[in-house]
């Protein structure tokens, strides 16, 4: 009895220091302003990392929001995350068009009903069974609001319109960015809702221009500059129009990273990126942390960190 005593005040210890790093880390935003602001590049800005899809790890699986609250405990975060749409139309959360990959279920995503979806089950990225299962979209929008920010990846055949009335819904504007990928979406996006911040691919000055020909406003980006280095005038052209850059290390920057040394990602932000998107936001993290200190770029902690943002 003792025993199982001291285990359950073990665990209860674990899990009360678990909740309080989680609650260091949170992002807060009053307003859509507030968060603008703090997504503004200026020289003192301090350099984030992105879990894409979440920040997968053994025992945690993609876009799930366990996978997020893990996540959370070791930084602040931007969360990355992907938006599919059931057969009876309910916004949930799945990167593959299939289920066979990443849940008990086989067979197209569109097939299934979202009672159906609701009885699988998540298996992380080494194929193994967990215990979780694939949220909503209001059920991710209600879990980071006043924690952490999304980059909202809208999946093909899936209407803005209805992401960005979730959003308003959950009254979640100021912890959300939504994904486009070209200017006629980031059109479509901004007429929807001119008060949003988009995450737009920006990889040479034609791409800006064509932005700005829509009437997409600078401080209404956040610019992804694609999944290699850019060169130094990208980065200087975004940043003299005050717009923070994403740059994308999943897959050959990450392995880069592994082989060379997690160094690297600090070289990636010294060269000019301001988020790293990654597949190892542990490790990323672990550096950009080392990053901010050695450099004396702070972050406001707690609930109020947007706020202190000047």
């Amino acid at each position: 009895m003792k025993r199982q005593l001291s285990t359950w005040l073990l665990l209860l210890a674990c899990s009360l220091g678990a909740g309080a790093q989680q609650s260091a880390n949170y992002l807060s935003f009053r307003n859509v302003a507030e968060l603008q602001r703090f997504l503004s590049y200026s020289p003192s800005r301090v350099p984030l990392v992105s879990a894409h899809r979440g920040g997968p790890a053994k025992g945690f699986p993609e876009n799930a929001v366990e996978t997020f609250s893990n996540s959370l405990n070791d930084q602040p975060l931007i969360v990355e995350c992907d938006i599919a749409l059931s057969k009876d139309s309910v916004l949930m959360m799945m990167h593959d068009n299939t289920l066979d990959r990443t849940t008990t279920g086989k067979g197209k995503v569109e097939d299934y009903t979202w009672e159906e979806l609701k009885q699988l089950y998540l298996k992380d990225n080494e194929g193994n069974l967990t215990a979780f299962r694939i949220p909503s979209l209001d059920e991710v929008l209600n879990w980071g609001r006043g924690k952490v920010i999304y980059t909202l990846d809208v999946k093909r055949g899936v209407p803005f319109a209805r992401v960005i009335d979730a959003v308003r819904r959950a009254k979640a504007e100021a912890g959300n960015v939504i994904i486009t990928y070209n200017a006629d979406q980031a059109d479509e996006v901004h007429k929807l809702a001119p008060d949003l911040l988009l995450s737009v691919t920006i990889r040479n000055a034609q791409e800006l221009q064509r932005l700005h020909d829509k009437g997409i406003p600078d401080e209404k980006m956040v610019a992804f500059v694609g999944v290699s280095q850019p060169d130094s005038s990208l980065y200087n052209l975004l940043h003299g129009r005050k717009i923070q850059c994403i740059l994308g290390t999943m897959g050959n920057l990450d392995r880069q990273a592994t082989a060379r040394g997690d160094k690297m990602y600090a070289e990636y932000i010294s060269n000019g990126a301001d988020i790293l998107s990654t597949d190892r936001p542990k490790e990323a993290g672990a550096v950009l942390k080392q990053y901010r200190e050695d450099n004396k770029l702070k972050l406001p902690n707690g609930p109020s960190a947007g706020r202190a943002r000047p």
